[in-house]
Order: C-alpha cells, then structure tokens, then sequence
C-alpha cells in the first residue's frame, strides 16, 4: 500500500472528528463535468461565456438563455454517487466525520447518504421564485422548455449562488466553525481557486491537513499530507 495512503488511514482511524472540504473534483467521478479542467463547461464555448451566464445580472436580463444553458448542462441525468461520496457518509455514520462542506450544487452527498452537510454554493435539487421567495420543486425547473414562472408571474430560479451574490452567511458560519475544531481535514476534488470558499481552509487550527487533487494547488506547500490522484480511486483505499 502506499505510505500516503497508509498514513491517511491510521489518521482516520484515529479520529472522531473528521472534517471534509470538497469541490468539482468529487463530482466528476459520477459524471458530472467540472467548471475549470480542459473539458469543463467554462472550456466549452456558447454564445455567452459561461461565466456571464451564471451570474445574477445575466439570470435577471436574460433568463431565456440562462435556462437554455441550464437545461442543456446543469440538469443532472442520472449521476449516482461515487465512492468519495460513499465513504464520507460511511464516516459518518460511523461518529467519525462531522461534517462535509462542498461547493458542489448537485446533492450527491445527501444521496449517499451523509446528513451534515453543507453546501456553500446551494442546491440545483431546490428551487424558488425570484420575486416572492415561494420554494418549488426542483423538478419545475428541471423538466420543460423556456422559463419557468410562479403564480405571481416572477422568474423561478434554482436555489445556487450566481455569481454576483454573496454566499449565505449561515452555511459560511457554520462552515468556519466546522473547520477551526477539526482534528483532521481533509480537502478533496478542488483547486482551491474559487474566492471565498477556498479561504476558508485558512481557520484550520490543526495538524493533519489532507489534500486530495488530481493536479497541484496552491495549499499544497502548506499541508501535511498530500496525494495527487482522483478522489474516488484514493477513497476506495480508506
């Protein structure tokens, strides 16, 4: 077995406070593109960048061609978690990990079965109007052509954070709170490039700090322990 991976499993052995901080990276083992590698949807070309058509004042003046985009990439068709997904629920069910913080819109988390979950950039899986704030089923948004609209006439909108808004100050609190106690961190499938959610690491007080990425990041020369591989594959050692 790999020393890496040897080490990694005697720390979580060890451990009944287990924090893990994950990005695209998880994901893309279940099918789900990330947003930055070469083929992801920011490499793909439409007639906006995609960038510009996830963002608040784009939804807002164009909600026709926000909802192509989103109907064509962001509607997940049967992606089923993977082992990374897996193993952190098993975790957890076994009193060692506290909580899971993703970036991750797609809610393969809860569908593997972890509770504690929290999710900085929302949920496609909700959905709500944009002018009165009823919740609708995501399926309203999900399913169909063209825009969908509430009883009152507003625009219904997934519950994600566009560009342009401000993270939800609740999840960020209890996020920092999460990662400030942890005994091990692990952080997995991110680049650590995506403001604020890749400072939020900086509040881990420990000294077994994990990084999983299948390329380099910028934290690497700062963690304890560091394997470059895919997050599933690793997991499915532990």
């Amino acid at each position: 077995m790999d020393e890496r991976i040897a080490r990694l499993r005697d720390w979580i052995a060890g451990s009944d406070n287990i924090v893990f901080f994950g990005g695209a990276g998880v994901s893309t083992e279940s099918g789900i593109p990330d947003f930055r590698s070469v083929d992801g949807l920011y490499s793909q070309h439409y007639k906006y960048p995609p960038e510009q058509i996830l963002s608040h004042s784009f939804f807002q003046a164009n909600p026709e061609e926000y909802f192509r985009f989103h109907h064509d990439k962001l509607c997940l068709r049967g992606a089923q978690p993977n082992a990374a997904h897996r193993k952190l629920a098993e975790w957890e069910a076994q009193g060692k990990l506290r909580a899971v913080i993703t970036q991750n819109i797609d809610g393969l988390h809860q569908a593997a079965g972890s509770r504690n979950v929290i999710e900085l950039h929302g949920s496609l899986l909700r959905a709500y109007c944009s002018r009165c704030r009823k919740p609708w089923p995501a399926e309203r948004i999900q399913e169909g052509e063209g825009v969908p609209r509430c009883d009152c006439g507003g625009v219904i909108r997934p519950d994600i954070v566009l560009y342009e808004e401000a993270l939800d100050e609740d999840a960020i609190s209890r996020a920092v709170r999460y990662i400030r106690q942890a005994d091990v961190l692990i952080i997995g499938g991110t680049s650590l490039v995506v403001y604020p959610a890749a400072g939020l690491i900086r509040y881990y007080r420990g000294q077994k700090l994990v990084l999983v990425n299948r390329d380099a990041t910028s934290a690497d020369a700062w963690a304890d322990l560091v394997i470059h591989d895919k997050i599933g594959e690793v997991f499915s050692q532990l």
